[in-house]
């Protein structure tokens, strides 16, 4: 029989040592290089959750409760496992598409979880995200990460739209690609445009003023912001329609009101 220091886990718990038949709830038997314990079926959910909130659990014993069927039915094993930092990645990666949405949030969110495994769950959630109702995704654009933020600068539903604004994992970067695309709806560049965060930074101004679906008022108010120089080279490159060109390059040339009033002063 392995000692407990040279198998690297411990007995799950007292009560898998007192099994009357003698057979106790996870198979004692270490493995030939006597590394790990090998789960067997009576391993029950509170012994494999008790069995992973030990840190320094070899990858063996991962790998062995990864395929117990037994466990695996159980949605909180799934997540400990993924979760686990020294699961193998063939091991986590595949478990991230079996875990609810709001766990993949949590995996997705959780720094001490591998970079990869966070990826593949912001991944597996935006490849749901059509199919998750409205109360869902309003969830996730107000608790997400950046990445998710992202995704539902898109979404038809405004109030959702809005959410994923204020997410305070959202970045400057997300937005301007965001404004970037050909298919972003008027709505979101409104939403921006009226943002009293976001309309306030110069490249998101630049990436409004790129868009073809911004309102007048809010591009010649904008434009007013920026250098006339860098207003011209946006209008160089721009569909904008030439009516709102022309107004833009016309508020280029108009003095500020400030030049006209000093005049009179020494």
């Amino acid at each position: 029989m392995a000692s407990d220091g040279s198998t690297g886990a411990k007995r799950v718990s007292e009560r898998a040592e007192s099994n009357p038949t003698g057979r106790a709830p996870v198979a004692q038997q270490a493995s030939p290089d006597r590394t790990a314990f090998v789960p067997d079926s009576a391993l029950t959910e509170d012994d494999a959750l008790s069995l992973l909130k030990k840190p320094d659990l070899p990858g063996q014993v991962l790998r062995h409760m990864a395929g117990n069927g037994s466990v695996l039915r159980h949605r909180k094993v799934i997540l400990a496992l993924v979760e686990h930092r020294r699961t193998p990645r063939q091991v986590s990666l595949p478990l991230v598409r079996q875990l609810y949405t709001f766990d993949l949030m949590r995996v997705a969110l959780t720094p001490a979880v591998p970079a990869e495994v966070r990826l593949a769950a912001d991944e597996a959630l935006s490849s749901r995200m059509e199919r998750l109702p409205v109360g869902e995704r309003l969830s996730l654009a107000h608790r997400g990460s950046g990445r998710i933020a992202e995704a539902l600068l898109s979404d038809p539903e405004v109030k959702v739209v809005h959410a994923a604004l204020a997410n305070p994992r959202l970045t400057e970067s997300s937005i301007v690609r965001a404004l970037a695309c050909h298919d972003a709806s008027a709505a979101f560049v409104e939403a921006v445009g009226q943002h009293a965060q976001w309309s306030l930074r110069r490249d998101v101004r630049v990436a409004l003023l790129r868009n073809v679906k911004i309102a007048t008022a809010r591009a010649l108010m904008f434009a007013r912001t920026l250098p006339p120089g860098q207003v011209r080279e946006i209008l160089e490159g721009s569909g904008l329609p030439a009516g709102l060109k022309a107004d833009l390059l016309a508020v280029l040339e108009r003095p500020p009101s400030g030049d006209a009033a000093g005049k009179g002063h020494p």
